[in-house]
């Protein structure tokens, strides 16, 4: 799959998402980096955020393949 598809697929999965899910993907969020955001973090920040940091966590992974 080329870059661009693969960004595409992935923002179009994560917009799909709701901010419970979009939190629980974040919290245990498996890769070669760990996100550490706290519960209180998470709840105080918008929809928008939380799938931007989902995103750039996925893309950073698929990057480094």
């Amino acid at each position: 799959m080329t870059p661009e598809k693969y960004f595409e697929q992935t923002a179009a999965s994560i917009a799909s998402l709701g901010e419970d899910e979009l939190k629980t993907q974040i919290k245990n969020f498996k890769g070669r980096f760990r996100l550490d955001f706290t519960d209180s973090y998470l709840d105080n920040i918008g929809v928008d955020r939380l799938r931007h940091i989902l995103l750039a966590a996925l893309i950073n992974i698929k990057t480094d393949d």
